[in-house]
């Protein structure tokens, strides 16, 4: 394994951190992190893996840590023939997406920026099969990225009602996540 970069984000909606490491694996690449913050005034920890194939396709994901008292765990894999599972189970919602997109983290965003490897002005449609937070199921989100120059996308999850312009590192992390995330190193 060979780092590539890290990053540390402050939550600016809520009291909380995250910090993530991106790395080169044998065939492929892999996000590691761990989120810190309060939702519903108690105490979250999540710690997060996402792997990947060399072209940025999610293989598989995994979520484990507590909110509260309640553990947590959870296993995402996509499959060859482009079904999702959730801890083994199929999940229809999302078959035939690439992107997994973690909803507690800013991490998972570097994935779709780095898979598409937009041109300026150039825009694509990215939808991913979101796990919810917090109550951790695996739904389609629909969103869309728009490179405006070097570090800007213009960046919508409609279903959210979130329209926001991000800044985004040369590795691939977003820096600044209007309203939700800022880096801090």
């Amino acid at each position: 394994m060979r780092i590539l970069a890290s990053v540390l984000w402050r939550r600016l909606d809520l009291e909380g951190h995250d910090a993530c490491l991106l790395a080169e694996t044998e065939g492929g690449r892999s996000l590691k992190g761990q989120a810190l913050f309060v939702q519903d005034g108690k105490p979250c920890s999540l710690g997060y893996e996402v792997d990947c194939d060399a072209g940025w396709r999610t293989r598989s994901a995994r979520v484990d840590g507590f909110l509260g008292v309640e553990a947590l765990h959870y296993e995402i894999e996509r499959l060859a023939d482009g079904q999702w599972t959730l801890n083994g189970t199929r999940q229809a919602d999302v078959a035939g997406l690439v992107d997994v997109d973690l909803g507690f983290t800013p991490a998972s965003n570097l994935l779709a920026i780095r898979r598409f490897d937009l041109g300026v002005g150039k825009a694509t449609p990215a939808p991913a099969a979101y796990l919810a937070f917090p109550d951790f199921r695996l739904m389609r989100l629909d969103q869309t990225y728009r490179r405006l120059d070097a570090v800007r996308y213009a960046y919508a999850a409609p279903v959210f009602g979130y329209d926001a312009v991000l800044g985004v590192s040369a590795s691939g992390f977003v820096f600044d996540y209007p309203g939700l995330w800022r880096s801090v190193s």
